[in-house]
């Protein structure tokens, strides 16, 4: 009898165990909701006021930009890189090119 009773107590602290278990789930899984729920409302605020704030500047800026005489653009032109031999890579490029080293 004394084995039935020990196996009866190690059911029902088995049976507590899991149902404390799946009470901590599904408080964890609450708390998860809850901060993506808070994270999703930042991010949709945190949008709304940085795209009023790039429409800000962009009416300052166009505003500016009527005022503003128009200027030239530059062109950009690419670094040389040096191969070593006092040569960059373009001047090594046609030198090939041509057939001499």
């Amino acid at each position: 009898m004394h084995s039935n009773e020990h196996e009866a107590q190690r059911r029902a602290e088995a049976l507590f165990k899991k149902e404390q278990q799946l009470r901590e789930a599904q408080q964890a899984m609450a708390d998860y909701q809850a901060k993506l729920h808070a994270m999703r409302e930042k991010t949709a605020r945190l949008r709304a006021l940085r795209l009023a704030r790039d429409a800000r500047n962009q009416g300052a800026l166009s505003a500016d930009q009527s005022d503003a005489p128009q200027l030239a653009r530059q062109r950009v032109r690419p670094k040389k890189i040096r191969t070593g031999l006092g040569r960059t890579e373009h001047d090594a490029a046609s030198a090939t090119a041509r057939g001499s080293h």
